[in-house]
């Protein structure tokens, strides 16, 4: 398995990564059982001289050591009271990474309800409300490898976007307008788990699948 992960995390370019990563299904073996869905938004952040990076201008600091560590490490960080899920991408001591985004819940949803107020397509259309969603209330997994740890991302099999948007990052305000701009978030057309979607722009039919 770890070279399946050398091989999906570093032999190419982080946002091609953070694209194939949709459609995957993300698991989380949580204290009160599995829980996870499909990948279904994501963000790359390329290192050093991104703006909008943690690494930005190679800042390295025991906060963001996820980042610096070997493809398909786990970089967890949390804002408030919420926890954010990063992979690291490329080799040891190449700060890029992923952000995942949003999921759309595949196994235990009644789980994840309960760890959060909001159900709906509010349940898991979030960074920070997916993993509430999951249960994760520390950083405990945070420098793991991916086959090391209590998350899974399964690599063999994943459901086919219609269509892969790419836009802006959320919430950047990066002083360089080309790294503000830069279209390095990718999510699944149509799908109403996806965040700050256009509630005209879902696709309740197929949810942006094939």
């Amino acid at each position: 398995m770890h070279s399946k992960l050398v091989s999906f995390f570093q032999n190419r370019s982080t946002a091609e990564i953070a694209r194939d990563l949709l459609g995957r299904e993300l698991t989380y073996d949580s204290p009160n059982g599995l829980v996870g869905g499909l990948i279904v938004e994501t963000e790359a952040y390329l290192g050093p001289t991104d703006c909008a990076a943690h690494s930005y201008g190679g800042h390295r600091s025991p906060a963001n050591e996820g980042l610096y560590c070997v493809g398909g490490s786990l970089y967890i960080y949390s804002r408030r009271q919420y926890y954010f899920l990063d992979i690291s991408t490329q080799e040891k001591d190449n700060p890029e990474g992923i952000l995942i985004r949003a999921i759309q819940p595949t196994i235990g949803q009644e789980i994840m309800l309960a760890n959060r107020i909001k159900g709906g397509f509010e349940l898991t259309n979030g960074p920070g409300k997916f993993m509430q969603a999951f249960g994760v209330v520390d950083k405990s997994a945070d420098l793991l490898l991916l086959t090391d740890s209590p998350f899974t991302v399964n690599l063999d099999h994943k459901k086919t976007p219609n269509t892969i948007a790419a836009s802006p990052r959320i919430g950047i305000n990066a002083s360089d307008a080309t790294w503000a701009n830069a279209p390095l978030r990718f999510y699944v057309s149509g799908n109403p788990f996806v965040s700050r979607l256009r509630k005209r722009d879902y696709d309740l039919a197929n949810f942006g699948w094939r």
